[in-house]
């Protein structure tokens, strides 16, 4: 069976996440990377909206959970958003959410520190 991915690449939200209380009050830049697969690809042979994902929607609702809420941990941040995008959208099948936090407080020069968490429907 066919399925499609739909990837939001980079997106750049404000978020209050970090094991530093000043991280948590004071925010700072992360750059996320949304990935979907749907269970089939009943868009493309349909043409209809309603059978795929809306990038827009998803776009909202990430920014919306991430800016929102405030996580010690990174992971903790990429387990929500993939818990309420498999909510909201019961046809996909796996969600993988990145987080890149660039200005990590490490003592060292560094791009940026990554984590990657991928959550399946019904799990």
């Amino acid at each position: 069976m066919a399925m499609a991915k739909i990837s939001i690449k980079n997106m750049m939200c404000y978020g209050f996440h970090g094991i530093y209380e000043y991280e948590r009050e004071q925010g700072q830049k992360f750059f996320l990377d949304i990935e979907l697969v749907t269970k089939d690809n009943k868009a493309a042979e349909t043409d209809k909206a309603e059978d795929g994902v809306d990038s827009a929607i998803v776009y909202g609702k990430v920014r919306d959970i991430f800016e929102n809420e405030r996580c010690t941990l990174m992971q903790t941040a990429a387990t929500n958003i993939n818990k309420k995008l498999l909510a909201t959208f019961p046809h996909v099948a796996e969600v993988t959410t990145t987080i890149r936090k660039p200005s990590a407080v490490i003592a060292g020069p560094l791009d940026y520190v990554e984590v990657e968490v991928t959550s399946k429907q019904g799990e």
